[in-house]
């Protein structure tokens, strides 16, 4: 009688659990599925906790609800999948701000990542360089072609639209510069019209008409209760044997498939599997890779990330804007890059007895030594920043808490697609039951990293030798 079929899942982030759900869901009955988390918690940057007696995000705190086709997206799909549809609920206010020039202007609407496909609605932050952005008879980009944001943007727009719109955009995606940042991994749809269009307005035009959005449709949501209840229902979904503080060592391939060593040096454990889906950052995949692909974990553990603090203050009935928060471009000069007003943003959370949740967001990429500061530095200085945007003394918090997330942001230098593209090819061609997954490869945001280990999953059922439905 033949033994089940292994599958390893090295990371419990959401790409590794998304990735064990589909593997129960697609692969041969009898499939065991063993996810191994070197942390105490599954989840990666998923991480609702509780300040004031309330339920807050303390990573990534909402998904986008649909993919850039403008279907649902695998977030929005994996949720369903889970149960949990009737626990979406949506912002009850969506209008952000850009803190220019020590006042708060309203971001301008129309734009994509902070790139606008009209000139005048960004007037009231910015001052285009319209005439920079002339047909010269040919294409943006060339057929293979990548570049920095920055670099297209300021060519075509001038200084001030990159430096007040989309450097805080990204900033506030990717804690990173507009000027390092890949075009086509960040923004693919305005790659691909770039290398058709011959204007950066014609090009986002084209972007936003292949992408209609529904006037009135809700762009994000989450999850009453927290995404926590997110990772614990994949983890209890995907039926899979979660092994937590178990950090996978070493990786190797053998004639049926992989030996992993787990755990210390002084009592490893050894386990050989059919398969594996490699769902952790970019530098411990290539550290895993080396002994097998020693070239492929050079290119892997090439890609540098960012470091972030979030810093979320709960204080007793401030003034604060009806806003969802704000961006503050780098050229503000102040720690905090980044606020969310989660209890003026989120209806579900807005409390009777007037307590606000308000989270910052400090450190940008090549800046990690102001990281260095003690916790209760950076909450001060973040209670004493936002007072400063806002115009008005804000109320000493009663709770506060500071997340340190170190390593978290990949930072997409041009040419990224290609080279996890050929990467990835490479595995294929030699090691066919390896499949790469998670933001270091495909991009950042829930739903991308809920593709990314869903389609490593069916790449692994794949050379397995099919699926189970």
């Amino acid at each position: 009688m033949r033994r089940p079929r292994r599958v390893a899942v090295i990371g419990g982030g959401i790409a590794g659990l998304a990735a064990a759900v589909r593997l129960r869901d697609r692969a041969p009955a009898g499939t065991e599925i063993t996810v191994y988390e070197r942390s105490g918690a599954l989840g990666g940057k998923l991480r609702t906790g509780e300040l004031a007696g309330q339920a807050v995000e303390f990573g990534a705190e909402s998904f986008l609800m649909r993919d850039p086709a403008g279907g649902e997206s695998a977030a929005v799909a994996l949720v369903r999948r889970l149960g949990l549809a009737d626990r979406i609920v949506h912002p009850t206010v969506g209008q952000a701000a850009l803190a220019v020039g020590g006042h708060l202007r309203p971001v301008p609407g129309g734009t994509l990542v902070g790139v606008p496909g009209d000139l005048a609605t960004v007037t009231t932050v910015a001052t285009p360089a319209a005439a920079a952005d002339r047909d010269d008879g040919r294409p943006l980009l060339g057929p293979d072609e990548d570049v920095a944001v920055g670099a297209l943007v300021r060519a075509r727009f001038g200084d001030e639209v990159v430096d007040r719109l989309v450097d805080p955009m990204l900033g506030g995606v990717y804690a990173g510069r507009a000027d390092d940042l890949s075009l086509v991994t960040t923004m693919p749809a305005l790659a691909r019209t770039a290398r058709v269009e011959h204007t950066l307005v014609g090009a986002v035009r084209a972007a936003q008409a292949a992408a209609p959005r529904t006037p009135g449709a809700p762009v994000f949501g989450t999850l009453a209760g927290g995404l926590g209840t997110l990772v614990e229902a994949a983890a209890r979904e995907s039926g899979a044997t979660i092994r937590r503080d178990a950090t996978v060592r070493e990786l190797h391939p053998t004639p049926t498939g992989w030996r992993l060593t787990v755990g210390p040096t002084r009592d490893p454990e050894h386990v050989d599997v059919e398969a594996v889906v490699l769902a952790v950052p970019a530098r411990p995949a290539a550290r895993l890779l080396a002994g097998s692909a020693p070239e492929l974990a050079d290119t892997v553990g090439a890609l540098d990330y960012a470091s972030v603090a979030l810093v979320t203050l709960a204080l007793p009935e401030p003034e604060l804007p009806e806003l969802s928060g704000f961006l503050v471009p780098g050229t503000e000069g102040l720690l905090i890059k980044a606020s969310t007003f989660f209890t003026t943003k989120w209806g579900h959370l807005r409390r009777p007895d007037g307590l606000a949740l308000v989270r910052a967001s400090v450190g940008r990429y090549r800046e990690e030594e102001q990281l260095q500061r003690p916790d209760e530095d950076l909450a001060a200085t973040v209670h004493r920043e936002l007072s400063a945007v806002l115009g008005t003394p804000l109320p000493a918090p009663v709770a506060g808490h500071v997340q340190r997330w170190g390593g978290a942001l990949p930072q997409y230098t041009p040419g990224h697609t290609d080279r996890v593209a050929s990467v990835r090819a490479a595995l294929r061609a030699s090691h066919p039951t390896l499949a790469l997954a998670g933001a270091g490869y495909d991009g950042v945001g829930i739903p991308v990293c809920v593709r990314s280990g869903e389609t490593a999953a069916d790449e692994i059922i794949t050379a397995l030798g099919g699926s189970g439905t």
